[in-house]
């Protein structure tokens, strides 16, 4: 390298490395300090556009988890109280077949027994259009379709569809109108009626039992799966402060260096007026 007066080639090369220095530094310092090496798309195009992708998944995936817990809440609801309904239809089957003795029965005792019989009709009817999650009534047949978000992303693979059939006495064919047991003929008429009747609520809750189990099930695999989410989101945007601060030690001696070196570099010049005569 030539000695010149008018360009100090090493003065610039050491203020070149460093600025580059510096810069290095003040990232390390900006990571250290954040927390993060990816704040903005400026430090890693690709990496931010995956890192927001990442935040997307595991932000939806938390909500699903939510929403997979109150839609078990909804199906609990529900199930508590078709379990009530059976219990309820157990007595009115026991009313039906002792009014079905005609031989030990009396029209008084009958009478008797359908006034309990009318009583637990009412009361089915009353389960059924006052259980209701929220303002959402459950029972009464309009819980039809009814979607639940369990994913991450508008797919059907993400949602669930439940139906709920209506489970008043109407409904169930054991209204007042169809069935009574104020004779022997109308008592054996309604076992059959009220035996359906149980057989009908006993499938659906098993129905929402079994849709229970399968929103548990994706509960747990929401949960792995955000969790899994996490720790990718964290690998690419969390700084990795032993990285970095093994860096920073390093950039702080080239720091020193570089000042060292620059200050002796911006001297040359002068040492050279030694060389002139």
């Amino acid at each position: 390298m030539a000695l010149t007066i008018n360009t100090n080639i090493s003065a610039i090369d050491a203020y070149n490395n460093l600025n580059a220095t510096s810069n290095a530094m003040a990232q390390t310092v900006s990571q250290l300090s954040s927390g993060l090496q990816i704040q903005t798309a400026a430090d890693n195009a690709s990496g931010y556009v995956i890192a927001q992708g990442l935040n997307v998944q595991a932000n939806g995936l938390g909500v699903a988890i939510t929403n997979g817990q109150d839609a078990t809440s909804v199906l609990q609801i529900a199930s508590g109280a078709m379990n009530q309904q059976v219990a309820i239809l157990q007595r009115m089957n026991q009313l039906a077949t002792t009014a079905a003795n005609g031989g030990a029965q009396s029209s008084t005792s009958q009478n008797a027994d359908q006034q309990e019989f009318a009583a637990l009709q009412s009361q089915l009817d009353q389960i059924a259009n006052s259980t209701q999650f929220g303002s959402t009534q459950l029972l009464n047949g309009t819980y039809s379709g009814q979607v639940f978000q369990v994913g991450a992303y508008n797919s059907t693979n993400d949602q669930l569809t439940v139906t709920i059939q209506g489970m008043s006495s109407a409904s169930l064919g054991v209204s007042s109108a169809s069935a009574s047991i104020t004779s022997t003929t109308f008592a054996q008429a309604a076992m059959s009626l009220v035996q359906s009747a149980i057989s009908t609520v006993a499938s659906a809750e098993a129905n929402i039992g079994a849709a229970q189990n399968q929103i548990q099930a994706i509960i747990n695999n929401d949960t792995v799966g955000q969790q899994n989410v996490q720790s990718a989101y964290s690998t690419l945007v969390d700084t990795n402060v032993a990285q970095a601060m093994t860096s920073f030690s390093s950039q702080q001696v080239l720091m020193q260096a570089g000042v060292a070196m620059l200050s002796q570099a911006q001297s040359l010049p002068q040492m050279l007026l030694k060389l002139i005569p």
